[in-house]
């Protein structure tokens, strides 16, 4: 798999969404993220606008799941019809159980980690997952600064993705490395030299006077 880039409607214009969808015609995926303002402090849309976002394009879904209790919800928005739903493993109760049930409903099974959650102890899950999201800033507010922090972490989880691929090894595929938080020309080179092949933006794109060219450069800069 090559670099992925993700526009984060996060950042986009609510009042206009479709406009904005339409904006951004070469991403790989629309990432969506869900928050409920329990577990993080913040509240942005649930179910309802991604059913409503799924009949207005056939752009791939990526939802990203900032919510207590994701074994009960997410797999509503598998059954939705986004291709990817990723739950925090902080929230999730059995994460085995719930990647599997996403699966089964036809959409890959994404986890995500916290800036301070480690991923040495959720080794022996991934080969049960499609994507790991390591987040680059503290989850629940757009626009925030790169921790650069956390680019040890991304090389940590490229080389436990990789192994992954080694002769018996318990599976082999692709499992994306998809980083959120900060991604902007400043910072993305960093981030795919450390091993993340997908990247959520936000406000580098939905700012940009032309979000789709920078959808482009963002491409161009982690390729290189």
């Amino acid at each position: 798999m090559g670099i992925q880039i993700m526009p984060s409607l996060l950042s986009s214009d609510f009042a206009n969404l479709q406009r904005e969808i339409e904006s951004v015609p070469s991403a790989d995926a629309l990432h969506v993220d869900v928050m409920d303002n329990h577990f993080v402090p913040n509240l942005t849309l649930g179910l309802p606008v991604v059913e409503s976002i799924r009949k207005a394009t056939d752009a791939m879904l990526d939802i990203h799941l900032m919510i207590d209790e994701p074994d009960r919800w997410a797999p509503a928005y598998a059954e939705a019809g986004a291709e990817s739903v990723t739950f925090h493993i902080e929230a999730a109760a059995a994460p085995v159980r719930l990647a599997r049930e996403l699966r089964s409903l036809g959409a890959r099974a994404g986890m995500a980690l916290k800036p301070a959650t480690p991923i040495e102890g959720y080794a022996d899950l991934l080969p049960e997952l499609d994507m790991i999201l390591i987040m680059t800033v503290e989850p629940g507010f757009g626009g925030q600064k790169f921790l650069d922090l956390c680019l040890p972490k991304i090389r940590r989880t490229r080389e436990l993705i990789d192994a992954l691929g080694s002769p018996g090894a318990q599976r082999r595929g692709d499992i994306w490395l998809q980083i959120d938080g900060g991604v902007s020309v400043e910072t993305i080179e960093r981030c795919a030299e450390a091993g993340a092949d997908c990247f959520v933006a936000g406000s580098a794109v939905f700012g940009a006077d032309h979000p789709d060219e920078m959808v482009e450069k963002l491409r161009q800069l982690a390729q290189h």
